[in-house]
């Protein structure tokens, strides 16, 4: 396998390590020179100094034989060109960064798996890691205006939901009819859940919630006494 990464910035040093840990042959495509020429060419790597955007930069890269290829700039533009190259000389699997919103359709009418504003990804995880630490995980699922997310919470000592099964939870009013109980991990296992799964203290629980990260959805993995609604009592 082969894949061709354009661009060695923050987002795209880090594919390359992914990628490289893999096992995966990968050829590096970066124009800015210093970048460039960071990162060590060996057998399993191939660094060209060029611009991406040219086609005969992706001739050299043999982009048309390559299993797949990941745009990482900071620019939109740059991204979309690269990926429309691509596709023109045959490589079929098209990965990109989109930082625009506005760009999406852009890149979904070519046919790209994309990853959307990463900028804001990080400011998300931040803000979740600091409004709500039990939350481990999380991603938006369809549109974003939508609210549906998926996320992993983990069962706090304390909480109403420890020691009930998913039925007697759902009897309970503990499980919104919006969410679904979708995994849950303990001790390294993780169990399909069904009715008669019953939450413990320290479970990893996979949750969907049509709508999103909302206080009737995760008060029940938290502690009572941290639950919306009681008294304060610092």
């Amino acid at each position: 396998m082969t894949t061709v990464i354009v661009g060695a910035g923050r987002i795209g040093s880090s594919v390359i390590e992914l990628v490289a840990d893999a096992n995966i042959g990968v050829t590096v495509i970066e124009q800015e020179h210093e970048r460039a020429h960071e990162f060590k060419a060996d057998e399993n790597c191939h660094v060209i100094h060029d611009d991406a955007t040219e086609r005969e930069t992706l001739h050299e890269a043999e982009v048309g034989n390559a299993d797949a290829i990941i745009a990482t700039t900071d620019q939109d533009t740059t991204n979309l060109m690269v990926l429309m190259l691509a596709r023109e000389l045959g490589c079929e699997t098209l990965v990109s960064v989109v930082h625009a919103e506005e760009n999406i359709p852009l890149f979904r009418q070519l046919g790209a798996t994309i990853i959307e504003n990463p900028q804001r990804l990080i400011a998300e995880y931040l803000f979740r890691g600091t409004h709500d630490p039990g939350i481990q995980g999380f991603m938006h699922v369809g549109d974003r205006d939508g609210g549906a997310e998926v996320f992993e919470i983990s069962v706090a000592d304390g909480a109403p939901i420890i020691g009930k099964t998913l039925e007697q939870a759902d009897v309970a009013g503990f499980l919104p009819p919006s969410m679904v109980v979708v995994a849950v991990e303990r001790d390294g296992e993780i169990i399909i859940p069904r009715g008669n799964t019953q939450i413990e203290t320290d479970d990893l629980v996979t949750v969907f919630s049509k709508e999103g990260i909302i206080n009737e959805v995760v008060e029940p993995f938290k502690p009572e006494a941290k639950r919306t609604g009681d008294s304060d009592t610092e």
